[in-house]
């Protein structure tokens, strides 16, 4: 920032993200309309196709908007309250808890016990070979979701529970109007392209030592414009109040930062290497001890 200060330029909200966001819930939605009469083997296959993936973006526009990026610092309850409109068709309620831990992974990156982003001791030491790693890959939904509770366990907020009776309420919504179809294309969807999938492959590629010494890598690949630039994650752990439309000026104004860093042009290649690579696995993370920080 001293040698680049025009990038404070960059910090503030995305006027766009709204309405982007507005799009892909609407479809979602149209979507469960189409699909109400479809067979099972159809259901699943445009949940892994097509809606999973509309929902996996949308969980990198809710990690966005707990970045305040939506509506700006000043409006943090519009910021909470739309990350719960984006978080209707993914079908499980997600965005107040994502928020609620999200924090800990900036503030103590690789703390343990504290970033729950870290797989625990017993993941690394079983899912150890190619087969169980692949296995892996297709439970990080779940893993993602009971980790926080035996890693780093927080009392559930008012917002979590608001979070919950919203989902669900649609969910009961979309059954009563539709039949039960829509609802499972909608979690399973989720469930599938947060586990095994091509998108699937920016949480591993975001802080899994493929390089010792480097614990954290940019994607410049295509699929940044399917996933909020998700991938440029160096600037955005550098600059987390920049939403990730602009992060690729970041990386242009202070190239020399950033152009000489190691980087993954493919997430399917990431995949691939960390299944298949012996020195890769749940293992292959920095952990560190820190202090806990005070609350302000």
């Amino acid at each position: 920032l001293a040698k680049y200060p025009e990038i404070k330029t960059l910090m503030g909200p995305d006027p766009h993200l709204k309405w982007i966001v507005s799009g892909m819930v609407v479809t979602q939605l149209l979507a469960c309309y189409l699909v109400k009469d479809l067979s099972w083997k159809w259901i699943f296959f445009w949940a892994y196709a097509f809606g999973g993936c509309i929902n996996h973006s949308l969980t990198l526009a809710i990690h966005d908007i707990s970045h305040n990026v939506a509506f700006g610092n000043k409006q943090a309850r519009w910021n909470r309250w739309f990350a719960v409109f984006a978080n209707l068709p993914i079908g499980i309620p997600y965005s107040a808890s994502f928020k609620k831990y999200h924090i800990d992974h900036h503030r103590y990156l690789g703390g343990d016990s504290l970033d729950v982003d870290i797989p625990t001791d017993f993941e690394g030491w079983f899912f150890c070979t190619p087969l169980r790693k692949l296995l892996w890959l297709f439970l990080q939904p779940l893993f993602y979701s009971l980790r926080p509770l035996y890693v780093n366990p927080k009392a559930i907020t008012r917002m979590e529970i608001l979070n919950a009776l919203v989902q669900f309420s649609l969910d009961l919504i979309i059954y009563y109007l539709w039949g039960l179809k829509p609802v499972i294309y909608l979690i399973a969807g989720t469930i599938l392209c947060l586990g095994f999938h091509p998108i699937s492959g920016h949480f591993i590629a975001e802080h899994y030592m493929f390089l010792k010494g480097y614990e954290t890598y940019s994607y410049y690949g295509p699929l940044n414009w399917l996933t909020f630039n998700v991938g440029y994650h160096m600037e955005h752990h550098d600059f987390p109040s920049i939403p990730g439309c602009r992060l690729p000026m970041v990386k242009k104004i202070a190239a020399e930062y950033y152009d000489n860093l190691p980087h993954h042009q493919s997430w399917i290649r990431v995949l691939w290497d960390f299944v298949f690579d012996d020195t890769l696995g749940p293992y292959s993370r920095v952990k560190r001890l820190c202090k806990l920080a005070k609350e302000s």
